[in-house]
């Protein structure tokens, strides 16, 4: 049976379902969610790309940040987790930087959190060392280092809500086509956004993403000392509720075409929403995690000595055929880097200075 016409189904048995149950049978239904079906779904022949398939480069700042975290850590052994690591380029590229340092090669854990059983195995075919998989990062003893995610948080499934003369969750219901209707929203909802100072003006729509708390409720639990980086499309609280995004923040991508209609090609298309990073660092702060910093990826990558590299790259290979490729890299980077961006967390000691957030804000 098709994915949509199950979806149907469980609204004709139970009636209408919120938005985020909804999404979350179109991305993770067992073998025929997108996240969970065989197709390829990153690079020139999937539906969008990632910074790590562009170039090597990003794999390797990452690298060199993490680098400076396991300095600051007194040079313990160190454990990497990775959440939902794609098709493993970015943990090869991590792995290749670090290899240069013996000491911390040698007491690293490289951990990856990947639930879906075709990117286990494509991340198996091509990394062969240092490598553990795990479903949970509850299963991990005692971490000391760094929990990464790259373009994670944006495919949590969210709630959608709408403001009236009370704010409203939207669900998903099914008559001769899919349709939202409204229902006043949970408390835990309307918390949300008490918490966060913000106020929406009616016939605001926008998301919620509770998975993401309860994401890192999790992190802050299994994080004995250590670093959260996140990397992702988002905005601060003041940034995401501005007039502007009035209609919410949901983009579906399919064939590297953006669209606006999550309630089409379910379950063979991407459907994602803009990360709240304010609420993050909020719901951080109340758990251990301080903050350290948040920036533009471009900003984090500039930071790190991004352009040296290029530059270096460039002498090395100077026929035009390279020289092309690297200003397309570096082209892709600094575009995709305006859109991404970096929030850096700690748990233990007090907040250090890394060198990655040199151009950080605070707060976001």
């Amino acid at each position: 049976m098709e994915l949509t016409e199950i979806i149907k189904n469980k609204i004709r048995q139970q009636g209408a379902i919120s938005f985020h149950d909804f999404m979350e049978m179109a991305l993770y239904y067992p073998s025929l969610g997108y996240y969970n079906s065989p197709r390829n779904k990153i690079g020139p022949e999937g539906d969008f790309y990632t910074s790590p398939v562009l170039s090597s480069l990003f794999g390797e700042m990452i690298g060199k940040q993490m680098e400076e975290m396991w300095f600051l850590l007194d040079k313990k052994p160190f454990t990497i987790v990775e959440y939902g690591a794609g098709t493993g380029v970015l943990a090869n590229d991590i792995l290749h930087y670090l290899k240069n340092n013996i000491p911390l090669y040698e007491q690293l854990n490289y951990c990856i959190i990947e639930k879906g059983e075709k990117m286990r195995h494509l991340q198996k075919e091509l990394l062969s060392e240092k490598l553990s998989w795990y479903d949970s990062v509850k299963e991990i003893p005692s971490i000391n280092g760094c929990i990464l995610s790259n373009e994670l948080l944006d495919n949590f499934p969210v709630h959608k809500v709408m403001m009236k003369d009370e704010l409203m969750e939207v669900f998903v219901d099914y008559k001769n086509n899919f349709e939202e209707v409204l229902k006043p929203a949970d408390e835990d909802l309307k918390n949300y956004f008490s918490e966060l100072d913000v106020v929406l003006p009616k016939g605001y729509c926008t998301e919620i993403n509770l998975d993401a708390i309860r994401w890192l409720e999790d992190i802050s639990e299994s994080l004995q000392s250590g670093f959260v980086l996140t990397i992702d499309y988002g905005f601060s609280s003041a940034e995401l509720y501005s007039d502007k995004r009035s209609a919410g923040t949901i983009l579906c991508y399919k064939g590297h075409e953006v669209n606006d209609s999550p309630y089409e090609s379910i379950g063979s298309q991407d459907i994602t929403a803009h990360v709240n990073f304010s609420a993050l660092a909020l719901s951080g702060e109340k758990l251990g995690l301080k903050c350290c910093g948040f920036t533009s990826q471009a900003n984090f990558l500039r930071s790190l000595g991004l352009m040296n590299y290029l530059r270096r790259l460039e002498m090395e290979n100077k026929d035009s055929g390279n020289k092309d490729f690297i200003f397309q890299i570096n082209k892709l980077l600094v575009d995709m880097g305006n859109k991404f961006k970096v929030l850096i967390q700690q748990k233990g000691e007090k907040c250090r200075i890394l060198t990655g957030m040199q151009f950080a804000n605070p707060y976001p």
